[in-house]
C-alpha cells in the first residue's frame, strides 16, 4: 500500500513538472513568435538572421524562398511587414520542436501599396541547444471567420 501511494505521489509530481516545463516552453515560443513579428516590422535583419535556421523556408502568396532571400526582402522593404495583429495562437510541442499556428491580420507595404490580409501563419521551430530556430514560416490566406482549433 505504501509503495502504491509513493508511486502515485511520484507520478503526480513528475506530471506537474512536465506540465510546467511544457507551459514554460510554450510561453517562451509565444514570446519569441511575437518578437519575430516586431523584428519583421522594424526590419531588424540581425535579430531575424540569428532566429532563422540556415535551411529555413518561407511560403508566401507569391512564392517560396530561403533564409537569405527572406532577409533581403525584409531589409530592402520590398515587403514591409508593418503590423501583424495577432488574434489567436495555438502551440504544439513535440520533443524539441514547436509548431505555432497564429490567426493574424497583416498590414504590409507591397509594391508601393499598403495591403491588409487575413492569414493563418504556421511557424515551425526547433530547439538547438538552448536557442529556438525558425525552420519554416507559411502564410495561408483565410477568411476573417477562420478559427484555429485548440
Amino acid at each position: 500500500m505504501k509503495r502504491s501511494i509513493i508511486g502515485l505521489f511520484l507520478f503526480i509530481i513528475i506530471g506537474q513538472i512536465s506540465f510546467a516545463q511544457n507551459s514554460s516552453a510554450e510561453n517562451e515560443i509565444k514570446v519569441l513568435s511575437k518578437a519575430k513579428w516586431q523584428w519583421m516590422a522594424d526590419k531588424n535583419v540581425d535579430k531575424l538572421a540569428s532566429l532563422f535556421h540556415d535551411k529555413a523556408k518561407f511560403v508566401h502568396m507569391s512564392g517560396t524562398w530561403k533564409k537569405d532571400e527572406e532577409l533581403e526582402i525584409i531589409k530592402s522593404g520590398s515587403i514591409w511587414y508593418k503590423d501583424a495583429d495577432v488574434k489567436d495562437v495555438a502551440i504544439e510541442l513535440i520533443d524539441d520542436t514547436a509548431i505555432v499556428w497564429s490567426r493574424i491580420t497583416l498590414t504590409a507595404f507591397v509594391r508601393g501599396n499598403d495591403v491588409v490580409n487575413e492569414f493563418t501563419v504556421t511557424e515551425v521551430y526547433k530547439k538547438n541547444r538552448k536557442q529556438w530556430n525558425l525552420l519554416a514560416l507559411t502564410f495561408s490566406s483565410v477568411r476573417d471567420t477562420h478559427i484555429i482549433k485548440h
